[in-house]
């Protein structure tokens, strides 16, 4: 008789809500302790939609699924704090275009470094128990559902 793991039966839709529940909050609470626990995940969103050469606010609420009014909080918000800029935009006119600053670009790599120390610690305690990271499949069950239409990751605030 096999002795399978419970959470083998669960529904998928539980099990990808809990997997992502759980790395995001152990990603969170080590970027906490690198000294940003004044930003939310939905900053890290934020500045990943700015990298390069930043967007207007409604660019940004587009991107993140959020309405312009959420968009415009949240760069007020950064703004404040030193993590992006308003600059006018390149096409003239009324427009801003919000930029990171270097704040948020420190924040950016230490983050990043952070993000990669725990997917290898992941998965090397999967190959550990004889299992790999599920990367490929999480991808497939994604462009399955989503073909090339990947909708924007919903913020978790």
């Amino acid at each position: 008789m096999e002795n399978r793991d419970p959470l083998e039966r669960a529904e998928l839709t539980f099990l990808l809500g809990m997997a992502f529940q759980l790395v995001l909050t152990e990603f969170v609470s080590r970027v906490d302790a690198a000294g940003y626990s004044d930003l939310r995940p939905v900053h890290g969103l934020v500045f990943q939609v700015l990298q390069g050469a930043g967007a207007t606010s409604s660019e940004l609420a587009e991107k993140l699924g959020v309405t312009k009014q959420a968009a415009g909080q949240i760069i007020d918000d950064l703004e404040k704090r030193g993590y992006v800029e308003r600059r006018p935009h390149p096409s003239g006119g009324r427009r801003k275009l919000v930029v990171l600053t270097g704040k948020a670009r420190e924040h950016l790599a230490v983050a990043g470094r952070i993000l990669h120390e725990l997917e290898d610690e992941l998965a090397k305690r999967l190959r550990e128990g004889g299992r790999e990271l599920p990367r490929a499949e999480l991808a497939a069950v994604v462009r399955t559902l989503a073909g090339d239409a990947i909708p924007p990751l919903r913020p978790v605030w």
